[in-house]
């Protein structure tokens, strides 16, 4: 095995659990009763922000009974790094965003730049209104502050990892949040 998969492995062996199974699965549904209280009668386009928002998208989107419409985007600053400088758009969305109301799928609110910038770009393709949906909220001070309109649990201003969000590409597929250890 490469040191780089040793690694990945040392890293989720001692990695500390924040949020467990449990806890992930009541805050989906507390979302998605939010998000079907606000959005049920706008025939919202959805857009996970790939590849963190992925899998909370997974989660809400069959918790969700109303009409939709589901798209993608591609926006990073990280690019499978642990830290993350100017916003790249690998994939725009393909469903025009004009005069729809637009629900972006993100894992995490750090900073604030990543999805001040996706919100920006948004509303400047004629987005009719841009609500957010983030999986997680880091207590850290912001870059930015983004008004985020539904916010899961809160996370310690380490590096964390599972539930969609990654440590250098891998362990989104966890269905715990877990924190880096020594981070």
């Amino acid at each position: 095995m490469s040191d780089f998969y040793q690694e990945i492995l040392q890293v989720r062996a001692g990695a500390e659990l924040i949020h467990d199974e449990a806890t992930m699965m009541n805050s989906y549904q507390q979302l998605a009763e939010n998000i079907s209280e606000n959005l049920a009668d706008s025939n919202p386009l959805l857009l996970p922000v790939m590849m963190g928002g992925l899998y909370l998208a997974g989660q809400l989107i069959p918790r969700l009974d109303f009409p939709l419409e589901l798209d993608y985007l591609h926006a990073t600053r990280y690019r499978d790094k642990l830290q993350g400088n100017e916003l790249n758009w690998p994939v725009p969305p393909s469903t025009k965003v004009a005069d729809r109301t637009v629900l972006i799928i993100d894992d995490i609110l750090d900073q604030g730049i990543t999805l001040a910038g996706i919100i920006d770009k948004l509303q400047k393709a004629g987005a009719a209104e841009v609500q957010s949906v983030v999986l997680t909220t880091k207590k850290c001070p912001r870059v930015l502050d983004v008004g985020v309109t539904y916010s899961g649990v809160d996370v310690p201003d380490i590096y964390v990892f599972g539930c969609g969000m990654d440590y250098r590409g891998y362990w989104r597929n966890l269905p715990q949040i877990y924190a880096v250890a020594d981070s």
